[in-house]
């Protein structure tokens, strides 16, 4: 049910409509962005190294190719992270419940709705970093596991610069449609 005109969220329903936005905070999205450049310039280096590709005469590709590899695999952190965030609150409530109930066992002074809020806020605030954590290592790991594939396997006869756009490509945007996919 919608809020009355002139009735302001409570901090609870604010914490509650936090937990179910699908934006990312400032942090989190330099996080997603730093790691996605990091895992994107790798590919470089084994082309650079195991295909013999001249950096200074594919510059432009490589730039290119590592820009767009980097958005879509923000968009890939982004969407599992949204994902996996109300699974791991639930797995973890029990856990973080016990947890803030011991911290607070000698405050008698606290009441019952500052306990619930304090219990909402940091089982969020584990949510948020579990789910952060496993966003990132799953997608770079899928990503790089694509790029070695295709790379080694499936467009080894072709010209290492088709190679690379090919790949890259494939691999990042194939982590990007999977985590679209499944909003269960």
């Amino acid at each position: 049910m919608p809020p009355k005109a002139g009735n302001k969220i409570t901090k609870e329903e604010e914490l509650l409509l936090e937990g179910f936005n699908k934006n990312v905070s400032t942090k989190s999205s330099a996080l997603f962005y730093g790691n996605a450049f990091i895992v994107s310039v790798i590919p470089v280096w084994l082309y650079w190294r195991v295909h013999s590709i001249d950096i200074a005469s594919y510059a432009i590709m490589f730039v290119l190719g590592t820009f767009v590899s980097t958005w879509l695999i923000t968009y890939a952190y982004k969407n599992t992270k949204h994902q996996l965030k109300h699974k791991v609150a639930i797995k973890r409530e029990a856990a973080v419940t016990k947890e803030v109930n011991k911290q607070l066992s000698d405050d008698k002074k606290i009441s019952k709705k500052e306990k619930d809020e304090r219990i909402l806020w940091k089982k969020n605030e584990v949510a948020e970093y579990e789910a952060t954590t496993f966003s990132i290592f799953f997608n770079n790991s899928m990503f790089l596991l694509i790029v070695i594939l295709v790379s080694f396997y499936f467009l080894k006869g072709a010209s290492p610069h088709v190679n690379y756009c090919l790949s890259m490509g494939l691999a990042s945007g194939l982590i990007a449609l999977l985590s679209s996919g499944n909003k269960n």
